[in-house]
């Protein structure tokens, strides 16, 4: 046992030795090669000078006088004569939260005289009756053949007026 580590603390003392003479030829080339670099730095650019904008048409009528803006709204709604807007206080369904190009018509259904279109929207599928409300510009259908759904939106023109839009859906066949 004693022969064991007399033997690896020899060798360590051997291999310690080997590390320091190699060490005085590194130094001399880092040395050398701090030397011969230096590094290259782009200056700073000089900062803009700020200039400050001058409004001078403070003395003209101000765009922002509540007076002018109320007038303004009183005019819109006045100009408002379609008398069609959505119901934003009636409790969201299902097939509202996805836009009316994601949905899909894949089938039908029909019991008696009652007729369901299978709508398929984030990879499951919906039964939507006439009357449920669809997509995400309020809007809601109207009418289901076996091979379309018809769906009237309520979307805001240019003018921020209430309008109505028909959409369809088509059935989609081969969709596997």
């Amino acid at each position: 046992m004693r022969r064991a580590l007399a033997s690896i603390c020899l060798l360590a003392l051997g291999l310690g030795g080997c590390v320091g003479a190699d060490q005085d030829e590194l130094k001399a080339w880092m040395s050398e090669v701090r030397r011969d670099m230096r590094p290259q730095v782009q200056p700073i650019p000089a900062p803009k000078k700020f200039e400050p904008f001058v409004y001078a048409k403070a003395d003209d009528d101000d765009p922002f006088n509540p007076v002018k803006i109320e007038a303004a709204l009183q005019k819109l709604a006045a100009r408002s004569s379609t008398g069609i807007k959505p119901d934003l206080d009636r409790r969201r369904e299902a097939l509202e939260a996805f836009p009316l190009d994601t949905l899909k018509m894949v089938g039908t259904l029909q019991k008696d005289a009652v007729r369901v279109a299978l709508l398929r929207a984030d990879g499951g599928i919906f039964q939507a009756h006439t009357g449920n409300y669809v997509g995400q510009n309020f809007g809601v259908i109207t009418r289901i053949t076996e091979t379309e759904v018809t769906i009237k939106e309520i979307v805001q023109d240019a003018s921020g007026e209430w309008v109505e839009r028909i959409s369809t859906l088509q059935l989609q066949e081969n969709q596997r």
